[in-house]
Order: structure tokens, then C-alpha cells, then sequence
């Protein structure tokens, strides 16, 4: 399952527990437990923890978030997953760690809430955090996820996407608007040379040199089309009731 599910553990110094609560956005737990720093790699790259004050204006201390992601890689790595992302903020007197996992077929809740646990524990046995009380945050990617990666291409196989063409070195800046720039299509194949995109019934490939960020688009026509397919299908089901019992 792709989307932002979550699954979140209250961690607090002193590794007691809590039972587990309900958070916005998606299905969560916690429990609080003690708080440590690690690595951690931002969704576009390396990241930087929060330092904004917390509650009593004290200037939470900055936690690297490339430590973090070096310790939840393998963790995650262990489970057929990839870190996509790693995100620190300050919330009050404490931090919120948000970590993006992916996987070939999305990512189940079931998935989510073993990573948690499994991720809980190795931040547990670090000091990665310090000893700020924090909430770790699992969740899946959502389709608002921008296209950067040979593996986000793959996963996104038969969706419609949008994306902008790199610029052409041999021409002249200036003589190409943005919308020229920027290609609409069906993605029908990702191999390590590149994507293949399906442009308004014509195959077009392109080198991943070739291609900026990916965009998912989201479809509601097609919604709109199974709405409408499955109002004919009661219509035709209701004549052959009428039909057998003789009106």
C-alpha cells in the first residue's frame, strides 16, 4: 500500500511505556521510551535536525539527520524497503522524526508498524536522538512523491505523469517556454537506461539524464468512468429483476 499511513512511537528518557494512541493523518502508536540521535538522509538529499525553541523558548539541540539514516538504513534495508526520506522538526518540548519507507508493491500497515518497532528499538540503544523526548513517525510515500530515483520509476509503472525534460545545452536560453519543456504520458516501462512513456499513443524513451523530477497526476476521469460503468451494470441488473418476476 502506497499513501501516508503512519505508524508513531512516543519516545521519552527513561524507556517507560504508554499505551497506544490515535494520531492525525493515519493509523499510529505510541509508546514512550528513551530518546537518541542517529542518521538520518532528508527526502531530497541530506538533512539538518530542528533547533527552533521548544515550550520554555530553550533551543532544542540540532540532530543530524545523516546519522539517523545511517542507522535506520539497514534496519530498513532488512525489510526489502528503501529510505526515502528523514525529517526532523521541534514540536514544543520535543522533536517528531519522520521516516519515508518504499518497497516493489507499496508498503503494508502491517509493514509500517514491524519497521516502527524494529527502528524503535535500534534508536532506543543510541544516542542518536539526545535526550529530548521525541515521536517517531513510519510512514508509505505519497503519490505527491516527486519522481528522482531508477526505483521511483519502476514503481510508478502505468501511471500518468508529468514531467519536465532537462534542459538543452545546445540551445539558446530563452527560446523554449516551460510547458514546451515538459512532457505528459503513461510510464510502460524503467530500465536501467531509462523511462519509457507512452505520449499520446506514441512510445517515447528517455535517458534519466534526460528527465527532472516526475510528477504522478491523479486520474479522476478514470474514477468518473467506473462510476458511470458501475451505474450501468445496476441499470442492467435491475431490468433482468424486473424482467423475471413478469412486469
Amino acid at each position: 500500500m502506497s499513501g501516508s499511513s503512519r505508524h508513531g512511537s512516543v519516545r521519552s528518557p527513561g524507556g517507560a511505556a504508554s499505551r497506544p494512541g490515535t494520531a492525525a493523518g493515519g493509523s499510529s502508536a505510541g509508546r514512550p521510551a528513551t530518546g537518541r540521535p542517529g542518521p538520518g538522509r532528508a527526502a531530497t538529499g541530506k538533512g539538518a535536525g530542528d533547533s527552533r525553541p521548544g515550550a520554555g523558548g530553550r533551543a532544542l539541540p540540532a540532530i543530524d539527520a545523516d546519522r539517523v539514516a545511517a542507522l535506520a538504513e539497514p534496519v530498513i534495508h532488512a525489510m526489502d524497503l528503501d529510505l526515502e526520506g528523514v525529517r526532523i522538526t521541534a514540536a514544543g518540548r520535543r522533536r517528531v522524526l519522520r521516516l519515508v519507507v518504499d518497497g516493489d508493491g507499496g508498503v503494508s500497515l502491517d509493514a509500517i508498524a514491524l519497521a516502527s518497532r524494529e527502528l524503535s528499538a535500534v534508536l532506543d540503544d543510541s544516542e542518536v536522538m539526545g535526550d529530548v523526548p521525541y515521536t517517531l513517525e513510519v510512514s508509505s510515500p505519497g503519490v505527491d512523491r516527486p519522481l528522482t530515483e531508477r526505483r521511483h520509476w519502476r514503481r510508478a509503472i502505468g501511471r500518468l505523469v508529468a514531467v519536465p525534460l532537462a534542459a538543452d545545452p545546445a540551445s539558446p536560453a530563452g527560446t523554449e517556454s516551460d510547458s514546451a519543456r515538459v512532457v505528459e504520458g503513461r510510464i510502460t516501462g524503467a530500465s536501467a537506461d531509462g523511462v519509457t512513456l507512452d505520449v499520446a499513443g506514441e512510445s517515447r524513451q528517455f535517458g534519466y539524464g534526460d528527465l527532472g523530477p516526475g510528477r504522478i497526476k491523479i486520474e479522476f476521469a478514470r474514477l468518473a468512468d467506473q462510476d458511470d460503468t458501475d451505474e450501468a451494470d445496476a441499470d442492467e441488473l435491475s431490468a433482468d429483476e424486473e424482467g423475471l418476476n413478469g412486469y
